[in-house]
Protein backbone atom coordinates (compact mmCIF):
# COMPACT_ATOMS: atom_id res chain seq x y z
CA UNK A 1 0.00 0.00 0.00
CA UNK A 2 1.78 3.32 -1.39
CA UNK A 3 1.67 6.17 1.39
CA UNK A 4 0.27 9.67 1.25
CA UNK A 5 1.48 12.73 2.50
CA UNK A 6 -2.01 14.18 4.33
CA UNK A 7 -0.20 17.20 5.73
CA UNK A 8 -0.11 19.57 2.77
CA UNK A 9 -3.32 21.67 1.35
CA UNK A 10 -2.62 19.40 -2.15
CA UNK A 11 -2.52 15.76 -0.08
CA UNK A 12 -4.25 13.46 -2.47
CA UNK A 13 -6.17 10.45 -1.94
CA UNK A 14 -8.28 8.57 -4.33
CA UNK A 15 -11.67 6.92 -3.09
CA UNK A 16 -13.94 3.94 -4.14
CA UNK A 17 -17.37 3.55 -5.56
CA UNK A 18 -19.65 2.54 -2.85
CA UNK A 19 -21.16 -0.72 -4.46
CA UNK A 20 -23.43 -2.70 -1.65
CA UNK A 21 -21.78 -6.18 -1.55
CA UNK A 22 -22.68 -9.60 0.37
CA UNK A 23 -19.97 -11.06 0.11
CA UNK A 24 -17.68 -11.55 3.34
CA UNK A 25 -14.32 -12.58 0.87
CA UNK A 26 -11.34 -10.90 2.27
CA UNK A 27 -9.41 -10.76 -1.02
CA UNK A 28 -12.34 -9.13 -2.65
CA UNK A 29 -11.12 -5.33 -3.13
CA UNK A 30 -14.46 -3.92 -2.55
CA UNK A 31 -14.99 -5.37 0.43
CA UNK A 32 -11.90 -4.26 1.47
CA UNK A 33 -13.04 -1.03 0.34
CA UNK A 34 -16.30 -1.42 2.22
CA UNK A 35 -14.32 -1.94 5.41
CA UNK A 36 -12.06 1.13 4.78
CA UNK A 37 -15.04 3.51 5.02
CA UNK A 38 -16.01 2.04 8.19
CA UNK A 39 -12.24 2.81 9.37
CA UNK A 40 -12.79 6.38 8.11
CA UNK A 41 -15.88 6.72 10.01
CA UNK A 42 -14.85 5.33 13.04
CA UNK A 43 -11.52 7.44 12.97
CA UNK A 44 -13.90 10.43 12.71
CA UNK A 45 -16.38 9.53 15.45
CA UNK A 46 -13.21 8.66 17.89
CA UNK A 47 -12.34 12.17 17.17
CA UNK A 48 -12.96 15.04 19.77
CA UNK A 49 -14.28 18.28 17.62
CA UNK A 50 -11.41 19.97 19.29
CA UNK A 51 -9.04 17.84 17.15
CA UNK A 52 -10.42 19.81 13.55
CA UNK A 53 -8.40 22.77 15.29
CA UNK A 54 -5.79 21.18 17.16
CA UNK A 55 -2.76 18.21 16.46
CA UNK A 56 -4.32 15.48 14.33
CA UNK A 57 -0.87 14.19 13.12
CA UNK A 58 -1.90 10.72 14.73
CA UNK A 59 -5.29 10.56 13.49
CA UNK A 60 -4.30 11.29 9.90
CA UNK A 61 -2.07 8.36 9.65
CA UNK A 62 -5.26 6.32 10.55
CA UNK A 63 -6.83 8.12 8.09
CA UNK A 64 -4.12 8.03 5.69
CA UNK A 65 -4.12 3.89 5.69
CA UNK A 66 -8.11 4.11 5.61
CA UNK A 67 -8.05 6.54 2.42
CA UNK A 68 -5.59 4.81 1.01
CA UNK A 69 -7.87 1.40 0.43
CA UNK A 70 -10.34 4.26 -1.32
CA UNK A 71 -9.31 3.04 -5.21
CA UNK A 72 -11.69 2.83 -7.84
CA UNK A 73 -12.31 4.39 -11.84
CA UNK A 74 -13.25 6.28 -12.79
CA UNK A 75 -13.77 8.38 -9.56
CA UNK A 76 -14.04 11.65 -7.71
CA UNK A 77 -10.26 11.78 -5.67
CA UNK A 78 -10.51 12.87 -1.64
CA UNK A 79 -8.11 14.95 -0.56
CA UNK A 80 -7.62 15.74 3.47
CA UNK A 81 -6.95 18.80 4.44
CA UNK A 82 -7.86 21.71 6.99
CA UNK A 83 -10.34 23.37 4.56
CA UNK A 84 -11.85 19.68 3.90
CA UNK A 85 -11.56 19.08 7.84
CA UNK A 86 -12.91 22.52 8.77
CA UNK A 87 -16.44 21.11 6.80
CA UNK A 88 -16.26 17.78 7.83
CA UNK A 89 -16.73 18.81 11.61
CA UNK A 90 -19.48 21.80 10.25
CA UNK A 91 -21.47 18.57 9.34
CA UNK A 92 -21.03 16.91 11.94
CA UNK A 93 -21.95 20.05 14.17
CA UNK A 94 -23.01 23.22 13.62
CA UNK A 95 -24.17 22.11 10.24
CA UNK A 96 -25.88 18.82 11.67
CA UNK A 97 -29.83 19.17 11.42
CA UNK A 98 -28.85 21.14 7.78
CA UNK A 99 -27.16 18.00 6.73
CA UNK A 100 -29.97 15.40 8.19
CA UNK A 101 -32.05 17.83 5.52
CA UNK A 102 -29.77 16.82 2.43
CA UNK A 103 -29.38 13.41 3.32
CA UNK A 104 -32.90 13.23 3.63
CA UNK A 105 -32.99 14.66 0.22
CA UNK A 106 -30.45 12.49 -1.57
CA UNK A 107 -32.74 9.57 -1.14
CA UNK A 108 -35.39 11.22 -3.31
CA UNK A 109 -32.95 11.58 -6.24
CA UNK A 110 -29.94 9.92 -5.47
CA UNK A 111 -30.97 6.99 -7.58
CA UNK A 112 -31.73 9.03 -10.69
CA UNK A 113 -28.43 10.82 -10.63
CA UNK A 114 -25.91 8.24 -9.74
CA UNK A 115 -27.59 6.26 -12.78
CA UNK A 116 -26.98 8.82 -15.04
CA UNK A 117 -23.42 9.67 -13.88
CA UNK A 118 -22.69 5.76 -14.44
CA UNK A 119 -24.01 5.40 -18.09
CA UNK A 120 -21.79 8.24 -18.63
CA UNK A 121 -18.68 6.43 -16.60
CA UNK A 122 -18.42 9.72 -14.72
CA UNK A 123 -17.57 10.06 -10.82
CA UNK A 124 -20.85 8.78 -8.75
CA UNK A 125 -20.05 11.48 -6.03
CA UNK A 126 -20.61 14.33 -7.96
CA UNK A 127 -24.05 13.72 -7.07
CA UNK A 128 -22.68 15.88 -3.98
CA UNK A 129 -21.87 18.86 -6.14
CA UNK A 130 -25.72 19.02 -6.69
CA UNK A 131 -26.23 18.55 -2.65
CA UNK A 132 -23.91 21.31 -2.57
CA UNK A 133 -25.29 23.69 -5.36
CA UNK A 134 -29.17 23.73 -4.60
CA UNK A 135 -29.62 21.61 -1.35
CA UNK A 136 -31.24 19.12 -3.54
CA UNK A 137 -34.31 21.66 -4.10
CA UNK A 138 -35.50 21.34 -7.77
CA UNK A 139 -37.57 25.16 -7.42
CA UNK A 140 -34.16 26.32 -5.73
CA UNK A 141 -33.21 29.91 -6.78
CA UNK A 142 -29.98 31.55 -5.95
CA UNK A 143 -29.22 35.30 -5.73
CA UNK A 144 -27.82 35.57 -9.18
CA UNK A 145 -31.16 33.64 -10.40
CA UNK A 146 -29.34 30.40 -10.92
CA UNK A 147 -31.99 28.09 -10.78
CA UNK A 148 -33.14 24.11 -9.95
CA UNK A 149 -30.83 20.92 -8.63
CA UNK A 150 -27.78 22.04 -10.79
CA UNK A 151 -27.93 25.46 -10.55
CA UNK A 152 -28.12 26.48 -14.44
CA UNK A 153 -27.80 30.48 -15.22
CA UNK A 154 -30.01 31.26 -18.06
CA UNK A 155 -27.21 31.49 -21.07
CA UNK A 156 -25.84 28.23 -20.07
CA UNK A 157 -29.30 26.11 -19.65
CA UNK A 158 -30.27 27.24 -23.02
CA UNK A 159 -26.12 26.30 -24.70
CA UNK A 160 -27.05 22.99 -23.16
CA UNK A 161 -30.02 22.56 -24.85
CA UNK A 162 -32.46 23.13 -21.81
CA UNK A 163 -35.91 24.80 -22.65
CA UNK A 164 -36.78 27.73 -20.80
CA UNK A 165 -39.80 30.18 -21.06
CA UNK A 166 -43.00 31.04 -19.88
CA UNK A 167 -44.35 27.43 -19.04
CA UNK A 168 -41.93 25.55 -18.84
CA UNK A 169 -38.48 25.80 -17.07
CA UNK A 170 -35.91 22.46 -17.85
CA UNK A 171 -33.69 24.00 -15.61
CA UNK A 172 -36.29 22.62 -12.92
CA UNK A 173 -36.70 19.37 -14.37
CA UNK A 174 -34.38 16.70 -12.24
CA UNK A 175 -33.73 14.45 -15.17
CA UNK A 176 -33.26 17.12 -18.46
CA UNK A 177 -30.93 19.32 -15.72
CA UNK A 178 -29.43 16.39 -15.16
CA UNK A 179 -28.33 15.69 -18.29
CA UNK A 180 -27.03 19.08 -18.85
CA UNK A 181 -25.61 19.44 -16.25
CA UNK A 182 -23.37 16.18 -16.35
CA UNK A 183 -23.02 17.43 -19.97
CA UNK A 184 -21.51 20.47 -19.15
CA UNK A 185 -19.63 18.66 -16.41
CA UNK A 186 -17.61 15.96 -18.89
CA UNK A 187 -17.23 19.11 -21.06
CA UNK A 188 -15.50 21.08 -18.08
CA UNK A 189 -13.25 18.08 -17.69
CA UNK A 190 -12.04 17.87 -20.99
CA UNK A 191 -10.90 20.89 -21.22
CA UNK A 192 -9.31 20.93 -17.56
CA UNK A 193 -8.46 17.78 -17.48
CA UNK A 194 -9.19 17.80 -13.20
CA UNK A 195 -12.41 17.03 -11.75
CA UNK A 196 -11.55 19.89 -8.97
CA UNK A 197 -10.77 22.26 -11.61
CA UNK A 198 -14.26 21.18 -13.63
CA UNK A 199 -15.86 21.38 -10.60
CA UNK A 200 -14.58 25.02 -9.58
CA UNK A 201 -15.48 26.08 -13.28
CA UNK A 202 -18.66 24.39 -12.84
CA UNK A 203 -19.03 27.01 -9.60
CA UNK A 204 -16.72 30.38 -10.96
CA UNK A 205 -17.11 29.78 -14.63
CA UNK A 206 -14.66 28.41 -17.19
CA UNK A 207 -13.78 31.67 -18.22
CA UNK A 208 -12.64 32.98 -15.22
CA UNK A 209 -10.19 29.82 -14.54
CA UNK A 210 -8.84 29.58 -17.63
CA UNK A 211 -7.60 33.34 -16.39
CA UNK A 212 -6.38 32.22 -13.11
CA UNK A 213 -4.41 29.45 -14.39
CA UNK A 214 -3.02 30.97 -16.93
CA UNK A 215 -1.66 33.93 -14.85
CA UNK A 216 -0.91 31.77 -11.71
CA UNK A 217 -0.41 28.34 -13.07
CA UNK A 218 1.63 28.73 -16.31
CA UNK A 219 -1.60 27.69 -18.25
CA UNK A 220 -1.34 24.25 -16.70
CA UNK A 221 -4.09 21.83 -16.59
CA UNK A 222 -4.40 17.99 -15.55
CA UNK A 223 -3.38 18.00 -12.32
CA UNK A 224 -5.94 17.69 -8.87
CA UNK A 225 -3.18 19.19 -7.04
CA UNK A 226 -3.78 22.63 -9.02
CA UNK A 227 -7.20 23.74 -7.45
CA UNK A 228 -5.03 23.67 -3.91
CA UNK A 229 -1.96 25.90 -5.84
CA UNK A 230 -4.90 28.48 -7.60
CA UNK A 231 -7.04 28.32 -4.35
CA UNK A 232 -6.40 32.18 -2.87
CA UNK A 233 -7.09 33.51 -6.61
CA UNK A 234 -10.65 32.25 -7.01
CA UNK A 235 -13.51 33.77 -6.05
CA UNK A 236 -14.11 33.35 -2.36
CA UNK A 237 -17.60 31.03 -2.89
CA UNK A 238 -15.42 28.71 -5.04
CA UNK A 239 -12.62 28.46 -2.49
CA UNK A 240 -14.74 26.27 -0.56
CA UNK A 241 -16.56 24.59 -2.70
CA UNK A 242 -14.49 21.42 -3.53
CA UNK A 243 -13.61 21.15 -0.02
CA UNK A 244 -17.04 21.07 1.15
CA UNK A 245 -18.16 18.34 -1.67
CA UNK A 246 -15.38 16.34 -0.74
CA UNK A 247 -16.15 16.45 2.72
CA UNK A 248 -19.70 16.09 2.09
CA UNK A 249 -18.85 12.70 0.48
CA UNK A 250 -16.79 11.64 2.99
CA UNK A 251 -19.65 12.41 5.99
CA UNK A 252 -22.75 11.01 3.40
CA UNK A 253 -20.79 7.97 2.39
CA UNK A 254 -20.96 6.52 6.33
CA UNK A 255 -24.10 8.68 7.23
CA UNK A 256 -25.30 6.71 9.78
CA UNK A 257 -22.04 5.55 11.30
CA UNK A 258 -21.85 9.23 12.10
CA UNK A 259 -25.32 9.46 13.53
CA UNK A 260 -27.20 10.68 11.23
CA UNK A 261 -30.61 8.94 10.02
CA UNK A 262 -31.28 7.02 6.77
CA UNK A 263 -33.65 8.72 4.23
CA UNK A 264 -37.11 6.98 4.14
CA UNK A 265 -37.64 9.17 1.21
CA UNK A 266 -39.08 7.88 -2.10
CA UNK A 267 -37.18 7.65 -4.98
CA UNK A 268 -38.16 10.40 -7.79
CA UNK A 269 -40.32 7.66 -10.08
CA UNK A 270 -42.50 8.44 -12.79
CA UNK A 271 -44.35 7.63 -15.78
CA UNK A 272 -45.14 10.16 -18.25
CA UNK A 273 -48.49 10.36 -20.21
CA UNK A 274 -49.27 12.84 -23.04
CA UNK A 275 -51.95 15.40 -22.08
CA UNK A 276 -53.02 18.43 -24.47
CA UNK A 277 -51.77 22.04 -24.25
CA UNK A 278 -53.47 23.56 -21.30
CA UNK A 279 -54.35 20.65 -19.16
CA UNK A 280 -54.03 22.04 -15.45
CA UNK A 281 -51.86 19.57 -13.60
CA UNK A 282 -54.35 20.04 -10.50
CA UNK A 283 -56.84 18.26 -13.47
CA UNK A 284 -54.25 15.40 -13.31
CA UNK A 285 -53.93 14.97 -10.00
CA UNK A 286 -57.45 14.86 -9.41
CA UNK A 287 -58.07 11.92 -12.15
CA UNK A 288 -55.90 9.61 -10.00
CA UNK A 289 -57.33 10.99 -6.81
CA UNK A 290 -54.06 12.39 -5.30
CA UNK A 291 -53.01 15.56 -3.64
CA UNK A 292 -51.84 18.50 -6.47
CA UNK A 293 -48.34 19.12 -4.24
CA UNK A 294 -47.58 15.20 -5.40
CA UNK A 295 -48.08 15.83 -9.23
CA UNK A 296 -46.15 19.21 -8.97
CA UNK A 297 -43.14 17.95 -7.81
CA UNK A 298 -43.36 15.15 -10.32
CA UNK A 299 -43.29 18.28 -12.66
CA UNK A 300 -41.51 21.25 -11.11
CA UNK A 301 -40.69 22.61 -14.56
CA UNK A 302 -43.98 22.84 -15.14
CA UNK A 303 -43.86 26.99 -13.62
CA UNK A 304 -47.27 27.82 -14.01
CA UNK A 305 -49.14 24.25 -12.85
CA UNK A 306 -50.27 23.57 -16.67
CA UNK A 307 -49.21 22.37 -19.81
CA UNK A 308 -48.05 24.71 -22.28
CA UNK A 309 -51.18 25.76 -24.98
CA UNK A 310 -50.70 24.34 -28.20
CA UNK A 311 -49.10 20.98 -28.62
CA UNK A 312 -48.82 17.78 -26.98
CA UNK A 313 -47.38 17.60 -23.72
CA UNK A 314 -45.82 14.86 -21.35
CA UNK A 315 -46.51 14.73 -17.89
CA UNK A 316 -45.44 12.34 -14.96
CA UNK A 317 -47.39 10.72 -13.08
CA UNK A 318 -46.79 8.40 -10.36
CA UNK A 319 -46.00 4.76 -11.56
CA UNK A 320 -48.58 2.83 -12.95
CA UNK A 321 -51.15 5.90 -12.84
CA UNK A 322 -50.47 6.64 -16.81
CA UNK A 323 -53.71 4.88 -17.95
CA UNK A 324 -55.85 5.97 -15.41
CA UNK A 325 -55.61 9.69 -16.55
CA UNK A 326 -55.43 8.48 -19.88
CA UNK A 327 -59.14 7.07 -19.20
CA UNK A 328 -60.19 10.29 -16.91
CA UNK A 329 -59.17 12.89 -19.70
CA UNK A 330 -60.92 10.76 -22.57
CA UNK A 331 -57.28 10.78 -24.00
CA UNK A 332 -55.53 8.23 -26.47
CA UNK A 333 -52.04 9.75 -25.58
CA UNK A 334 -49.41 7.54 -25.54
CA UNK A 335 -47.58 6.16 -22.61
CA UNK A 336 -43.88 5.92 -21.39
CA UNK A 337 -42.52 4.69 -18.74
CA UNK A 338 -39.26 6.17 -17.72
Amino acid sequence: MSTVDLRGPGARVDRWDPLERVVQDESDPVVRRLRAASLIAATLLLVPVAWLAGDRSETRVLLEAALSEYQASPALPLHLNDRVEYWIGEFRTTRRDEFQSLLHRRGVFEPLIRRKLRERGMPEDLLYLAMMESGLLPRAVSQVSAVGLWQFMGPTAEQFGLRVDDYVDERRDPVRATDAALAYLEWLHERFGSWYLAAAAYNAGPGRLEHVLNVYADGRRGDEDLYWEVLRHLPLETREYVPRIVAATIVATEAEAFGFESSSAHAYEYEIVFVPGETPLSAVAESIGAEASVVRDLNPHLVRAVTPPNELFGVRVPRGQASTVMAYLGQPSGIRAD
